[in-house]
């Protein structure tokens, strides 16, 4: 990213010295005249401009910003960034994708890499590991889970009341957000709704198809490839709007997160003008892909993220934001605390400071 500097004092003072001092020795005039220009003129000229040159170059730093982000929701609103940066002569910034939340961590504690899209509670996890080393720029993906059924039987979460629900993710935020959802609708979950886990989303799918009358929730844009594979499967609740519900209702104002960008705490401190940068590159980078589905699918798909036929579908239940400063530290701190009281390790034991929540 461009980082800008001030013009130094003394190089402005120098620049400005030899531009007077070569119209004090300028004797010439224009060539219609026919009056030749003196040596002096053009030596103090080219120096006039070699000064200038290297002042100006003073006031823009390439500083390179290496951005890796998680295969998923969380990575999708980045695309037109990486295609634009990519699309450079000479693109001083890298992006990475990575398949795996672990491949993240380990290269952004180990300063490999200086921003990242990872899940929110990892931000958190990070954050207490490194005793700050980590911020959190902007939520990039809120709430993506799903409850589907191949039917028409499940209109509110009270209609989960007796049922089976097919899920994985057990002992991590999907677990959690469930039963926080459940719980404040009044079911137990284990005694008014079962809950029957499984180690993989397509292994939800194929318990669907053996019972006709089960349940399952289900990621994007995961809901979306199984639809494609099932097409009278049908979306019955969106647990984002659910949670919001509860929050209405409680008057608070957190809400379902699903992903945050994070920069190292020293890097921003070193280059604030780079990240600055990156985050008005990144908000355009949102904006286009939430508006143009069709194009934005088409880099997702050439990014390997998830097929662009997928994207296409998916896109607009992926709840792709750029959610930054205060309205992101209350949704993001309300979130992680729903967390804290389900299982504090999720978070890292510890609700994150104040400092984790980067601001200008």
């Amino acid at each position: 990213m461009k980082k800008k500097r001030k013009m130094g004092f003394a190089a402005a003072i120098l620049a400005m010295v030899l531009l007077f001092a070569g119209c004090g020795q300028t004797e010439t005039k224009t060539e219609s005249s026919g009056t030749k220009s003196t040596g002096s003129e053009s030596t103090v000229s080219e120096n006039t401009q070699t000064e200038s040159s290297t002042a100006a170059s003073e006031t823009e730093d390439e500083t390179p910003v290496h951005v890796l982000a998680l295969k998923g929701p969380t990575s999708m609103g980045m695309v037109k960034m990486m295609s634009d940066n990519a699309s450079k002569e000479s693109p001083a910034d890298t992006f990475e994708l990575a398949a795996a939340p672990d491949e993240v961590s380990a290269k952004l504690v180990q300063g490999e890499v200086d921003i990242a899209a990872v899940p929110a509670n990892l931000a958190s996890v990070l954050y207490n590991k490194t005793n700050g080393g980590v911020q959190v720029l902007a939520v990039n993906t809120l709430g993506v889970l799903y409850i589907v059924e191949d039917g028409d039987t499940v209109q509110s979460v009270a209609d989960l009341k007796g049922r089976t629900i097919y899920a994985s993710g057990k002992g991590a935020t999907p677990e959690y957000a469930l039963n926080y959802i459940l719980e404040k609708n009044g079911l137990v979950p284990g005694e008014d709704v079962t809950i029957e886990w499984k180690s993989e989303h397509a292994e939800c799918v194929a318990a669907l198809a053996e019972d006709a009358d089960g349940i399952a929730m289900l990621p994007q844009p995961f809901v979306t490839t199984a639809q494609t594979k099932k097409e009278t499967l049908r979306i019955a609740l969106d647990l984002t709007e659910e949670w919001n519900k509860i929050q209405k209702s409680e008057g608070t104002a957190s809400t379902l997160v699903t992903g945050v960008t994070v920069v190292r705490t020293a890097f921003a401190k070193e280059h604030p003008e780079a990240v600055a940068d990156f985050m008005e590159a990144y908000q355009a980078s949102v904006s286009y892909v939430t508006e143009n589905t069709d194009e934005a699918a088409k880099l997702i798909g050439d990014y390997d993220i998830v097929p662009e036929a997928v994207a296409k579908k998916a896109l607009p239940a992926c709840n792709i934001v750029c959610i930054t400063g205060d309205e992101m530290k209350e949704k993001l701190s309300g979130y992680l605390g729903v967390l804290k009281d389900q299982n504090p390790e999720t978070v890292g034991g510890e609700l994150p400071g104040d400092d984790f929540y980067y601001s200008e």
